[in-house]
């Protein structure tokens, strides 16, 4: 039956008519039923790709995005934004990952797919709104590479200083606006894991584990040493600048907590993802968190925080002044190049990814979901990492990291609503894992009752919005360009060359959400 004031499709001629105004919106809330997500998983064009990854190597993947871009990179700039308090930054910041980690850890549960947050707005939200979050994935991913590539650079011209008294020119170390010409390093961090993704997720996620365990153990070593330095009076004022100071840097420190989310890219590499992609999000934020304010602790301990400013190897020169030698700051400097290294890999891995599923969708170039016969998207790959390379040699730090903050927080956001509208919509589909108080109902009176599954991802959604109006103005700017550019390439080619568009047919849940 046809709904009153719609003409039906012309006989014969293969062309379509000219929809009515309420098509337009139609076509935009058109929604990929989540039982088609899972039965299109792993399929490429041309190739499939290849379950390899167990929970502990999903848990690596998002320890190695995650872990070192904080600490090792933007504690330098952190600080001087808090002081002493940057500990609390650190927990405000992990607070709200924290509450968008379970939403995370549901909908990976439930919907297993290489897109991450974009498919799971595609399921639930529509194919407009899906879009949008692609749209900030690609900013959140391909921008963070770049910054942490740029840090990078850093510690390598320490980790050379230090053992052969040779360092990289600032022009060739720096991009453009920091005293550089072109940043060399970061670009060759970028086409270093451009090899080791080339070479097949497998072989990825173990050169991954390898280089996690080097950061990790590079991070308990600071604290070992950098304690000894710690001066009580380094605390005190504890909060120098206030309440104000301490959400402005935790709105910076968020942008070392996008990395947790990276296992969810993989869901369609993993054996058995609904068992271990939630189980992988949760522990990896845990440990992550941890070390992030227990070195946070140390170091504003060991060195005054008005010191920090505009140091972006901060650690390195804690380790050298409070031993008096180089030796232990060069041994810091070549974890930290090595750390930085598995979050520029794992970054780019999850990128790829969330491209590959755009693709398989049609709202991206089909180039992206090419799998070669090893189950690896080889053009996607080289295209994301010259870009993301390009972008690291000629941006400065600082304008990336916000950058990155802004559009993470925003995905954070729809995936908290993506779980409340599942939730409504499809509340018996199975799930592996549920956030908290999923199953508590609080009786109203007259035999009616409201759930509270929706309180965590209501909260979640809350603090991201918080986050996002502690950032600059000249962020939301950067970021309002970002989302008219991506509202132009979606309607001038996304939208068109849908796949649900070219089938010629919305999908839609079935009619018991009604």
């Amino acid at each position: 039956m046809l709904d009153q004031g719609t003409a039906p499709p012309a006989a014969g001629n293969g062309k379509r008519n000219p929809q009515p105004p309420a098509g337009l919106g139609s076509r935009l809330m058109r929604r990929k039923p989540v039982e088609r997500l899972v039965a299109e998983s792993g399929q490429g064009e041309g190739g499939t790709l290849r379950r390899s990854l167990g929970m502990w190597q999903l848990t690596m993947i998002s320890i190695g995005a995650t872990l070192g871009t904080g600490i090792f990179v933007v504690l330098g700039t952190a600080v001087p934004k808090a002081g002493p308090a940057v500990v609390i930054s650190f927990v405000l910041a992990g607070l709200t990952a924290l509450f968008s980690a379970l939403s995370y850890a549901e909908l990976a549960g439930t919907i297993p797919v290489s897109g991450s947050s974009y498919s799971y707005a595609y399921a639930t939200l529509g194919e407009a709104i899906a879009w949008i979050c692609g749209w900030c994935l690609i900013l959140e991913y391909g921008v963070s590479v770049a910054a942490v590539a740029v840090g990078w650079g850093q510690y390598l011209n320490e980790l050379l200083d230090g053992t052969i008294g040779v360092t990289i020119p600032a022009s060739l170390a720096n991009p453009p606006g920091d005293g550089g010409i072109f940043n060399v390093p970061a670009l060759l961090v970028v086409l270093l894991c451009m090899a080791f993704l080339l070479g097949g997720a497998k072989e990825s996620a173990r050169a991954n584990a390898i280089m996690v365990g080097v950061k990790i153990a590079a991070l308990l070593l600071f604290c070992a040493v950098a304690f000894i330095g710690i001066r009580a009076g380094n605390y005190s004022p504890f909060m120098p600048l206030g309440l104000a100071g301490v959400s402005t840097a935790g709105a910076t420190l968020f942008f070392s907590y996008i990395g947790f989310d990276a296992a969810s890219t993989a869901g369609e590499e993993a054996k058995n993802p609904k068992r271990d992609l939630p189980k992988a999000i949760m522990l990896s934020l845990l440990i992550v968190t941890v070390l992030y304010v227990l070195v946070a602790a140390v170091a504003v301990g060991a060195l005054p925080w008005g010191e920090f400013e505009g140091s972006e190897a901060a650690l390195a020169g804690i380790m050298e002044d409070v031993t008096g030698q180089s030796f232990w700051a060069v041994l810091l400097a070549a974890g930290a190049v090595i750390a930085i290294a598995s979050v520029v890999l794992t970054v780019l891995y999850g990128q790829t990814r969330v491209l590959f599923a755009m693709a398989r969708d049609g709202l991206v170039p089909k180039t992206f979901a090419k799998v070669s016969r090893k189950g690896v998207p080889v053009a996607n790959t080289v295209i994301v990492c010259l870009f993301c390379g390009v972008l690291a040699a000629a941006v400065p730090l600082a304008e990336l990291a916000d950058a990155t903050s802004i559009g993470t927080l925003f995905a954070f956001a729809l995936v908290n609503v993506a779980v409340i509208v599942l939730g409504i919509k499809r509340p018996d589909m199975k799930r592996t894992f549920r956030v908290p108080l999923s199953g508590v109902r609080v009786p109203l009176g007259g035999g009616r009752s409201v759930a509270l599954s929706a309180v965590f991802p209501a909260i979640g959604f809350a603090l991201c919005v918080f986050m996002m109006t502690q950032l600059s103005f000249i962020t939301w700017e950067v970021f309002g360009g970002w989302m008219v550019v991506g509202f132009l390439v979606y309607f001038l080619y996304g939208m068109r060359n849908s796949r649900l568009a070219k089938e010629g047919k919305e999908a839609v849940e079935a009619p018991a959400e009604a």
